[in-house]
């Protein structure tokens, strides 16, 4: 019994839990190797982090790394849960390759709007994190896919909310979060399912060119992890791979073997691999019904063959052997 609950309760783990794909992994090991070497340097908390100084300073590449940044430990965990449970479809949409292209896209698009935004107030507060790009991602699948409604705690909703409920839920959970960086990643992540950012977009030709790289066949190569090519052909093949099922497995169709009742004036013939006789086909009436007539006649053919095998029988009993 308790082995039977064991395997229950893994199966729904097993279920529950992400498929890891490569494009998310090096994501979170970045994440987790940035936070190791701000923690190892006792770099300020706010070294990598967006608002007004990125225009003030100068420092643009805050705009590109500002999504691996976290100040705590918790924040890095609760961002690296959410991007392995919200950004699969993304990636399994566009490619690995193309994913980490789309990432940084929306990551530097928000920081620039974002930190604008924030030169204009006078109150600067600075943010950091990977769930703006995360929510980005939530509204540019909400735009590619064909449903209609989403499910979130047993509570349907139209699948156009889905990012205002999950924005909700994770700047409430998550630390170091700003409302207005995560709404305008939302809108960042809508126009660019809106195509309005096909310009400086990277093409599915140029994405399959850059995958045969050597870093990227490193990452192919890494087992347990699931590399999603550019190709469309490809992506296919892996996301839904073809069921080739062994001789045997399944269950097939024969025929009965008929029994072997043939006579010298009706030849037997093979039929889809068992012998056949045609003394063995019924006759058929084409109104369903046998007619009187033919009773009789049948009856009576077949009272004169047992009359005659009997007087034949008789007769070879009485003449006797000679002596």
């Amino acid at each position: 019994m308790q082995t039977k609950n064991f395997n229950e309760r893994f199966r729904v783990i097993k279920d529950v839990t992400p498929v890891v794909t490569s494009g998310a992994l090096v994501v979170a090991l970045f994440s987790c190797v940035l936070f190791g070497i701000r923690t190892y340097l006792s770099l300020p908390e706010e070294s990598l982090s967006i608002g007004a100084t990125v225009f003030h300073s100068g420092h643009i590449h805050r705009l590109f790394l500002f999504p691996f940044h976290h100040r705590s430990l918790p924040q890095l965990l609760l961002s690296i849960t959410a991007l392995l449970f919200l950004t699969g479809s993304v990636e399994k949409g566009f490619g690995t390759v193309r994913f980490l292209f789309i990432f940084l896209l929306l990551a530097s698009t928000t920081g620039v709007i974002y930190s604008f935004l924030d030169l204009l107030q006078d109150a600067s507060q600075h943010t950091e994190g990977l769930l703006p790009v995360v929510l980005a991602c939530v509204a540019l699948t909400t735009l590619h896919t064909k449903m209609t409604k989403g499910f979130l705690c047993g509570v349907s909703f139209p699948a156009v909310a889905l990012p205002w409920v999950l924005l909700i839920i994770c700047t409430a959970l998550i630390p170091g979060s700003v409302l207005l960086c995560n709404v305008i990643a939302i809108l960042i992540g809508w126009v660019h399912g809106k195509g309005w950012l096909s310009p400086v977009d990277m093409s599915e030709s140029r994405a399959a060119v850059l995958e045969k790289t050597p870093l990227f066949k490193l990452l192919r190569s890494i087992s347990g992890v699931m590399f999603i090519p550019a190709s469309s052909q490809e992506r296919r093949k892996t996301l839904l791979p073809q069921i080739n099922p062994t001789p045997g497995s399944y269950p097939v169709q024969a025929y009965a073997p008929l029994p072997s009742t043939t006579t010298t004036h009706t030849p037997a013939t093979i039929y889809e691999g068992w012998p056949h006789s045609a003394s063995l086909t019924p006759p058929q009436h084409p109104h369903g019904h046998i007619s009187s007539n033919s009773v009789g006649h049948n009856h009576g053919h077949f009272s004169d063959q047992i009359v005659g095998h009997s007087c034949n029988h008789g007769h070879s009993h009485s003449h006797g052997p000679t002596q």
